[in-house]
């Protein structure tokens, strides 16, 4: 009851300072870690955990089923957001680039790893998640073409990245050649059954919900617990017909996508905040991971240099490359290569392969996957604000009067109750910014 207490008493403080906070890029997800560490430290912690690994997988499966659906579905402008070209350079040239440099960046720092390991981390640490520095898209003296890119690609990567992963991991996990053949031949009906699942759990729903409410058989509330059982649904679905659940929920949510612009305001809301709530109860346990991995000795340097590889070298230099050929100025490019954030997604799929992984390789995985986090956190988090302040001073300058593509729609625009004129408030993850709740407007 005493846990109970506490993190509602944080929830409780977050909601009274929010605005406040944002301003020194101090997040929620932040907070609930900072919390998780002071109270899970010391010889005698307020708070232990001790969680049964298997239904521990559940819960954390379970939670990445509904933020890979809700990701799908609150891109503006379509499933490729507004700029669909550079999204798609980001995700079909950067992301594979990223994966590769991440690759053999450990093949280097950890000459004893096997490939499949090695493989595992690079699929770990390197999907974006806009939870640690959420200003990115929030400020808008950042350009509004930058904006909707990072937005677009950090909704999208990590469900690309779900069926390597699991691939990935099997590969580490499987005993000989024979476990590893198994694997490689299940993958391909995997992935097709989970996006057949998907497909048919997400256009069903779309077109059930739409027709009920059109017949005036249900209510608004209804939608909402409707909509929340769809990620489940669609992972559980693809669990019957031996397909990628990940897969599935991520795929439910793109055909779900374009219903959702036809049903009523705030119909995601109930399954987006039921995401945060889970991610933010997933973050303070985090921070007992942290004590728990300084406390074993596994972090090394050669696993610090490797988080710090994973956040500047192998994210920023494929970005670059990727863009090469586009009119996205060289500056623009070095900030979206910035701007790739860990957070959910790579304490998800560390967790797991801690799950699944034997003997010194979990406790390896799990370091790499907190000094990533906590290293993505002090980094992109305490940075947000000198990017954003760098455009504020030459936005004019480099853009002129075209507002469409730059940060000139910075000054005066603040939605109620935001904290300031730059920045807005954080929906779920601190990430995006729902279509029905707020456009960007020019000045």
């Amino acid at each position: 009851m005493l846990a109970l207490v506490v993190i509602m008493l944080i929830l409780l403080a977050w909601a009274l300072v929010a605005g406040r906070l944002a301003r020194f890029s101090v997040t929620m997800p932040f907070a609930m870690l900072a919390a998780g560490v002071a109270l899970t430290a010391g010889p005698n912690p307020v708070f232990i955990f001790d969680i049964e690994i298997e239904s521990a997988e559940h819960v954390v499966e379970g939670i990445l089923a509904i933020l890979l659906f809700t990701d799908a579905t609150e891109i503006p402008g379509g499933i490729l957001g507004r700029q669909p070209r550079l999204t798609l350079r980001l995700l079909l040239i950067a992301l594979p680039l990223s994966l590769v440099v991440a690759w053999f960046g450990g093949a280097v720092l950890f000459a004893g790893a096997g490939g499949w390991l090695l493989l595992v981390l690079a699929t770990v640490v390197m999907p974006v998640d806009l939870a640690p520095a959420i200003a990115v898209v929030r400020d808008r003296r950042i350009p509004k073409r930058l904006r909707q890119v990072i937005n677009a690609e950090s909704g999208l990567n990590d469900g690309l990245i779900a069926p390597v992963f699991l691939f990935a991991l099997a590969g580490a996990t499987a005993v000989g050649g024979e476990g590893l053949a198994d694997a490689a031949v299940h993958a391909l009906p995997s992935l097709a059954m989970a996006i057949l699942a998907g497909a048919v759990v997400g256009a069903a729903a779309a077109r059930v919900l739409h027709r009920a409410l059109d017949a005036g058989w249900t209510q608004s509330s209804a939608l909402r617990i409707g909509v929340l059982a769809l990620p489940l649904l669609a992972y559980g679905a693809a669990a019957l017909v031996e397909g990628n659940g990940f897969v599935a929920a991520f795929v439910a949510g793109v055909f779900f996508e374009p219903a959702a612009r036809r049903l009523p305001a705030g119909t995601l809301h109930l399954v987006e905040d039921v995401g945060t709530l889970l991610s933010l109860a997933l973050w303070f346990i985090f921070g007992a991971i942290v004590n728990q991995t300084l406390a074993g000795g596994a972090i090394t340097w050669q696993v610090v240099l490797y988080a710090l590889l994973a956040l500047t070298v192998a994210r920023m230099l494929p970005v670059v490359l990727a863009l090469i050929r586009t009119d996205v100025s060289a500056k623009d490019r070095l900030v979206l290569g910035w701007a790739g954030p860990r957070g959910i997604a790579t304490l998800v799929f560390g967790m797991l392969a801690f799950i699944d992984l034997a003997g010194p390789q979990k406790d390896f995985v799990l370091a790499v996957t907190v000094v990533t986090v906590v290293a993505s956190i002090v980094i992109h988090g305490l940075s947000t604000g000198l990017v954003a302040r760098h455009y504020g001073r030459t936005a004019v300058a480099e853009t002129g009067a075209d507002s469409t593509d730059s940060g000139a729609d910075v000054p005066e625009s603040t939605s109620p109750g935001g904290p300031g004129p730059a920045v807005a408030p954080a929906d779920r993850r601190g990430a995006r910014v729902r279509w029905w709740r707020r456009r960007d407007t020019a000045p």
